[in-house]
């Protein structure tokens, strides 16, 4: 009878430890997780065996699969950058929302400034430049840093 107890109380537990979720990543790569959240721009999950909560960006993650439902949630969309005109799909983001993404290459230059432009206009010049210079190299992800005039632009893939 002892062993009876045993050998269910294990199988609960394993049950009660095991993977829930699978994420899916944009580059192919699949994660078993234990899924916590989707907030604030970023998909909270924890690992096997671990209680501690590891983020990675929504842009990384295609999608999360329920392993008990099979029931599939979409995080995000791939986006495709072929040519420099697709700069309009080039997505700008702040270097803390760029987890789970790799760093393809940087490039700096100096900000735009035209006589009599409002700064606002001259930022906006400044972007569109960085985003087709990064839709060139086929990066779908820049973070910009700007210092004193100048910018480096830090360029990311899936």
């Amino acid at each position: 009878m002892k062993i009876l107890y045993f050998t269910l109380a294990l199988l609960f537990a394993n049950v009660a430890i095991s993977q829930t979720h699978q994420i899916t990543k944009h580059n192919g790569e699949e994660l078993d997780v234990n899924f916590i959240k989707n907030e604030n721009g970023f998909v909270y999950y924890s690992l096997n065996g671990s209680s501690e909560e590891v983020k990675i960006s929504k842009h990384a993650v295609s999608s999360i699969t329920n392993k008990q439902t099979k029931q599939t949630q979409k995080v995000s969309d791939k986006i495709v950058v072929d040519s420099k005109d697709d700069y309009k799909m080039v997505t700008v983001l702040p270097q803390e929302k760029t987890i789970g993404l790799k760093q393809t290459g940087t490039f700096t230059g100096v900000s735009t400034k035209t006589k009599g432009e409002p700064p606002i206009a001259n930022q906006n010049q400044t972007a569109m430049r960085i985003k087709s210079k990064s839709a060139s190299n086929g990066s779908p992800f820049v973070s910009i840093i700007e210092k004193d005039g100048k910018y480096e632009a830090i360029t990311y893939v899936y």
